[in-house]
């Protein structure tokens, strides 16, 4: 539901948060987060379950096209990369985090308390942003002489740095939940693990891949090409993935191999998510780049899981490897493209 609010709507939820305001659309992205979560955490039938998660998934995507215009607008630009990818962070990291929680909490209790701590989690971070954002001066809102919502949505759209920065988004977001969203799967068919076990396991790899965010702000910052981050991780991602899922692996190494990819791979939202402001028709249009950006992850993040079940459904686990490798040749392909525009605006 999550995924498919921000993969229909990312783009039109971004610029209407440029005319909105940032910083006002990232406390109210934020309470809707925890309404939405507590009340669903007493939804009595899935309708009903199913409409608060809508919700959440607007307040979702609000604060993630938002943030990244607030983090540019505080940040010295030497620390941009650094700044960039540490943003990149909170879905591996979150989403890890909510993971381990579930594994401990569903044995002894109920989903509904998985709920609870996920509104407590925002309600914590409203306040937060209540007590350290909304004073400062720096993040009111500039003027900015805005264009019609679709002329500029088509601005974005047409520009080909958004539209690739967009594809290679969606097509590692598909490789990567293609792994990590049917590791428990693979875990407890395979592997005999328990669920929870299985759980656990998961959660660890998903955390993983905050390594590679961060690592991807190292490379960056010692003048490593964007290029040469992205195209060289997802090569290297299509060998351990052919590992993860092919036969005659060994267990271990199999699972090795898993929290490798994740942590490898996390290295391509990074270097993506700083390319925006290198790659949007106009500053103003940083935020729109950022939806077309959540709208591609999304998508890839819808299709991956059922291609790659339908997959395996015919050919066993290692016809799995051939999404993997599709993917990972355009997330390789888009960096290239990527490269070469970046070299025609330095050049220009």
């Amino acid at each position: 539901m999550v995924n498919l609010t921000s993969a229909l709507g990312g783009m039109a939820i971004a610029l209407t948060v440029d005319r909105i305001g940032h910083r006002r659309l990232v406390v109210l992205g934020t309470a809707l987060c925890c309404a939405a979560s507590l009340f669903g955490a007493f939804a009595g039938g899935i309708a009903q379950l199913l409409a608060w998660r809508f919700i959440e998934g607007l307040g979702f995507i609000t604060v993630t096209v938002a943030v990244p215009t607030l983090v540019l607008r505080i940040t010295a630009m030497p620390d941009r990369h650094r700044a960039m990818t540490l943003w990149t962070a909170y879905m591996p990291a979150g989403a890890g985090c909510m993971m381990l929680i579930a594994a401990l909490v569903l044995p002894i209790s109920s989903w509904r308390t998985v709920w609870v701590v996920a509104a407590g989690a925002s309600f914590i971070m409203l306040v937060a942003l209540l007590l350290r954002a909304v004073p400062r001066r720096e993040l009111d809102a500039l003027p900015v002489k805005r264009r019609p919502i679709l002329h500029e949505m088509a601005e974005v759209a047409t520009s080909g740095g958004p539209m690739a920065i967009a594809l290679c988004f969606g097509a590692y977001s598909a490789c990567w939940f293609a792994v990590v969203g049917f590791l428990p799967t693979l875990q407890v068919e395979r592997l005999g693990f328990s669920t929870s076990a299985a759980a656990v396991v998961t959660a660890v790899v998903t955390i993983a891949n905050v390594a590679g965010n961060l690592w991807a702000a190292w490379l960056l910052q010692r003048g490593v090409p964007r290029v040469a981050v992205i195209a060289g991780a997802a090569i290297a991602m299509a060998i351990c993935a052919a590992g993860v899922f092919t036969s005659g692996v060994p267990d271990l190494l199999r699972l090795l191999l898993a929290g490798l990819y994740s942590a490898v791979i996390g290295v391509v939202p990074g270097a993506l998510f700083t390319a925006l402001a290198v790659h949007a028709p106009r500053p103003e249009l940083i935020g729109a780049s950022t939806g077309l950006l959540m709208q591609g992850s999304n998508l890839g993040a819808l299709l991956g899981p059922p291609i790659t079940g339908a997959l395996v459904a015919s050919n066993g686990w290692p016809a799995a490897a051939w999404l993997t490798s599709v993917a990972l040749g355009l997330v390789a392909a888009a960096a290239v493209f990527l490269h070469w525009r970046e070299r025609r605006k330095l050049a220009s």
